[in-house]
């Protein structure tokens, strides 16, 4: 029998697809002549995948196909946007970071793309198969991408560690589907979930949710499975690390929503405990060391390990009642779409930074403000931003965390809603501190003349910059979309 297929619902996917294989072509036949062709396909093509996104949002209508495997609806839809947009920021940020390297461009674009694509098909997969290609659709690429400093000592060690953790985090959440397959005799998540609630052998049901829920800790980089991410993010391209922080560490929180509340939702006994665990740890642990950083972009890995456990404490409180998951899953959309922001932006003015000083060191912002006083002033946003400062949009981001907490209202869940809050404060310190030395200290470099900053990336920075300030005072925008998500 043949299926269906809706055409309509996998536009933005076969857009993409054929952005994907013009990038390719292009590259192929230019061989390097045209140094920022290929850059500007795939950013029009990122763009061009948003039109038919659109077209599905105003339409309005769920669409299943292949038996219920795959699903495009308002959740799928909004995280799409995000995950395209979030492409195209990438683009903008990498364009002459990679054209004044020794890199080869086409492919770097080229995965980057194909990385998207599988983080977009993650947002429609209802299916325990679908799922896992899709996560190894976005694994894979970016395997590569960390190593693409190809004659760097410290990139090559981010590739391969990043590499050998991922395989080993793929072979536990498989082993974890496996079980969890034999249980139901499907791999659609609604047959699941209904043999996770069903099934009289608990200590299997038991065994696979955890197998599942460790693999894609690894993925998020969730304490204390965090361990690859600073090497990792330190070793890669910094603009390939703003992608893994954002894009790549939502395709995984994703992936977790979609088990977890479409799957494991009435087996709350056994992956709420976890989710809590995970969530105390990743906030407590990764402040803790975050504060004893000295380089910058260590300092943000550390900091998207805690903000991953922000991202995970609405996951801890959702089985309490149904307001609660609603919210905590409003939550979590909410926090995704602001934290992507944040960091693209403060990434990017890292590279803007760092096209001078030539260091991450944290110690080259001294004085910052005094030679270059828009770039002190935009990473000061991102960073208190991050630290959830009003009016920036970040408060709303650990708003909706802390209104999720309190709609579960359990003592555990106002536990940790407490944690929370004292990880808010530990985490000021170390973001302030970046600002002291931007505002305060002596410049740390001899030449003090203006930074001159690429047209592209300054684009990317300020699109970022927008976000970040039109939600801080205006969040009823993300809100609506978080509420989208669950009609």
């Amino acid at each position: 029998m043949t299926p269906t297929i809706d055409y309509h619902a996998f536009a933005p996917e076969l857009v993409l697809t054929g952005t994907i294989v013009l990038v390719l072509l292009v590259d192929l036949v230019l061989e390097g002549r045209d140094r920022t062709l290929v850059s500007r396909i795939a950013a029009l093509g990122t763009l061009g995948a948003l039109v038919p996104v659109l077209t599905l949002g105003a339409d309005g209508a769920d669409r299943t196909m292949f038996g219920g495997a795959y699903e495009v609806n308002n959740f799928s839809l909004v995280l799409k946007a995000f995950f395209l947009i979030a492409a195209y920021v990438t683009i903008l940020i990498s364009v002459d970071y990679i054209r004044e390297g020794d890199y080869h461009q086409g492919e770097y674009y080229f995965l980057i793309l194909v990385a998207v694509l599988g983080m977009m098909i993650m947002t429609s997969a209802r299916d325990l198969i679908t799922i896992f290609v899709a996560l190894e659709t976005i694994s894979i690429p970016t395997y590569m991408l960390a190593g693409w400093r190809k004659h760097d000592a410290r990139s090559n060690e981010a590739a391969v560690k990043y590499y050998i953790f991922g395989v080993l985090s793929s072979a536990v959440m498989l082993y974890g589907m496996s079980l969890l397959f034999g249980v139901a005799q499907s791999t659609l998540i609604t047959e699941v979930a209904s043999a996770v609630a069903e099934f009289d052998d608990r200590a299997i049901v038991i065994v696979g949710i955890a197998f599942t829920i460790v693999g894609f800790a690894f993925k998020v980089s969730a304490v204390p499975f965090h361990f690859w991410a600073p090497d990792t993010y330190e070793g890669a391209p910094t603009p390939v690390t703003a992608f893994l922080s954002v894009a790549s560490k939502a395709g995984g929180f994703v992936a977790l929503m979609i088990v977890v509340y479409y799957g494991f939702f009435a087996a709350s006994d056994t992956w709420q405990p976890l989710m809590w665990v995970l969530a105390a740890l990743s906030m407590t642990v990764a402040n803790v060391i975050a504060i004893q950083q000295t380089n910058v972009v260590r300092m943000l890995a550390y900091s998207s390990v805690s903000q991953a456990g922000f991202m995970l404490v609405p996951f801890a409180v959702a089985a309490e009642s149904a307001a609660a998951a609603e919210s905590a899953f409003q939550a979590t959309v909410v926090y995704m779409l602001i934290y992507g922001a944040m960091n693209l932006g403060a990434f990017g003015v890292v590279m803007a930074v760092a096209r001078r000083t030539r260091s991450g060191e944290i110690s080259t912002f001294a004085g910052l403000f005094s030679y270059a006083p828009g770039l002190a002033v935009l990473m000061s946003v991102f960073l208190f931003s991050l630290a959830g400062v009003p009016p920036l949009a970040g408060w709303f981001a650990k708003f909706v965390v802390f209104r999720a907490v309190l709609d579960a209202g359990t003592t555990w869940a106002v536990i940790l809603g407490v944690v929370a809050a004292v990880n808010s404060v530990i985490a000021f310190f170390y973001y302030a501190g970046v600002a002291r030395q931007m505002w305060f200290q002596a410049p740390a470099v001899e030449d003090t003349s203006p930074i001159r900053i690429p047209g592209a990336l300054a684009a990317g920075v300020a699109l970022m910059t927008a976000v970040v300030l039109v939600i801080g005072v205006y969040p009823e925008f993300f809100a609506r979309l978080g509420e989208l998500t669950t009609r």
